[in-house]
């Protein structure tokens, strides 16, 4: 009788989990199960490090790493794992219980492509496996730039700026994310989105993004004069492949190192080169503010249901008019606002538009600990938390002014 060849796996594992103890985790089993069926198995950390070395573990789509406070004692293997396997070209679902910021931040620096919370909510395994298979095979956060600026190029983008009138209302929070937004409106054509950080000092783009701070950029902002298409590119960093963002510099440099003239420089070019130029403001008003404010097609400024809010909105209101500025160019809006069955919440909105004789146009819900857990992990909501309240209001927000602008285009 003839020797029998060892056959091929004709079922191989498409994926696994892997952890201490799975049994920890039994919702991410029966997730596992409805995803993947039976093609899915389970490791330890160790076993995981050595499996990745071997051939059979190219056939994995991508591998989710459970993790939990308990773990967090000892991150290095999970790190390794994450690492190793983003080496190999397999995505690297996240799946964290409890962990804080800090241990979340140093797992997606080591290779994570997702996170998503433990308990996990409703179909979200399966959202994410499904951007992991239509995802470029690329790190989730490519910083090289593939889309160099050409001369002669005339869009004349929308300027749409984001403005805090107190600490902590969520401007940069709104700029991040509805630039996001904006970049993946279409698929097919997706519009060009340019992403400014003008805190030049206390700017936290980068950080809501897990992006680097390059030097070009202060090269840039001390030598605004000689912007160019060539400078400008290499101060951009990229994210996801679909927006350019402008960082603050990575040294703290005074708000006054620009001029209003350098200010509108950068603008310019910037709107020649994109579809949107999305701009976030600090709350410090400079000379080069009134500039801004001229420029921006939409002028956000984020206030809270407080007392410090109305103050400043009064102050500035006042400041304004009183050197004939378009105040009228500022559409506020009410971050952590009301839910429409509170009534007195409903009720004090409604006495503090009066007493200050403003309209507030834009009512964004509190999105709770997923918005400040996004901002830790340097990741939009649309990747972290797809279906959270405040996400759902800037991406209606996004297609409106997305609307708005395609139809003042048909128009002329």
């Amino acid at each position: 009788m003839d020797e029998q060849q060892p056959q091929a796996d004709p079922d191989p594992f498409l994926a696994c989990t892997i952890s201490r103890d799975i049994r920890r985790f039994d919702l991410l089993i029966e997730d596992m199960e409805s995803v993947m069926g039976p093609r899915w198995g389970e490791l330890g950390f160790t076993e995981a490090l050595s499996f990745l070395d071997q051939p059979e573990a190219g056939n994995l789509q991508f591998v989710a790493i459970a993790v939990g406070r308990e773990d967090e004692a000892d991150l290095s293997l999970a790190g390794a794992v994450a690492a190793r396997a983003r080496a190999r070209g397999i995505g690297v679902i996240l799946i964290a219980a409890e962990l804080s910021p800090a241990a979340l931040h140093r797992l997606l620096r080591n290779g994570a492509a997702e996170f998503i919370p433990y308990p996990l909510p409703e179909g979200e395994l399966q959202d994410a496996v499904a951007r992991l298979r239509t995802a470029a095979p690329q790190a989730p956060h490519d910083t090289a730039n593939p889309h160099s600026l050409h001369p002669g190029s005339t869009r004349e983008g929308a300027v749409i700026v984001a403005q805090g009138l107190a600490g902590g209302v969520g401007a940069t929070t709104l700029a991040t994310n509805l630039a996001w937004e904006l970049a993946l409106l279409s698929p097919e054509d997706a519009p060009r989105v340019c992403l400014v950080d003008l805190g030049l000092q206390f700017g936290s783009v980068s950080t809501y993004l897990d992006l680097p701070r390059r030097e070009a950029v202060l090269d840039v902002l001390m030598d605004m004069a000689q912007i160019d298409e060539d400078s400008l590119g290499a101060a951009l960093t990229n994210y996801g492949d679909r927006l350019q963002v402008l960082t603050a510099p990575a040294d703290l440099v005074p708000l006054d190192l620009i001029t209003p003239n350098d200010v509108q420089r950068l603008i310019d070019m910037a709107r020649q080169h994109f579809d949107y130029v999305v701009i976030d403001m600090p709350q410090t008003l400079m000379q080069w503010s009134e500039t801004v404010l001229h420029a921006a097609h939409v002028h956000f400024a984020l206030i809270e249901l407080d007392m410090r809010s109305a103050q400043n909105v009064l102050r500035l209101k006042q400041a304004l008019q009183a050197e004939d500025l378009p105040f009228h160019k500022l559409r506020f809006a009410l971050n952590r606002a009301p839910r429409f069955t509170d009534l007195n919440g409903r009720s004090r909105v409604r006495r503090m538009t009066e007493s200050l004789g403003i309209n507030i146009d834009l009512l964004l819900p509190d999105g709770g600990k997923q918005v400040a857990q996004g901002c830790d992990n340097g990741t939009p909501l649309a990747r972290s938390a797809a279906r959270n309240p405040l996400r759902r209001e800037i991406m209606k927000l996004a297609r409106s002014l997305h609307a708005i602008g395609q139809g003042a285009e048909k128009a002329a």
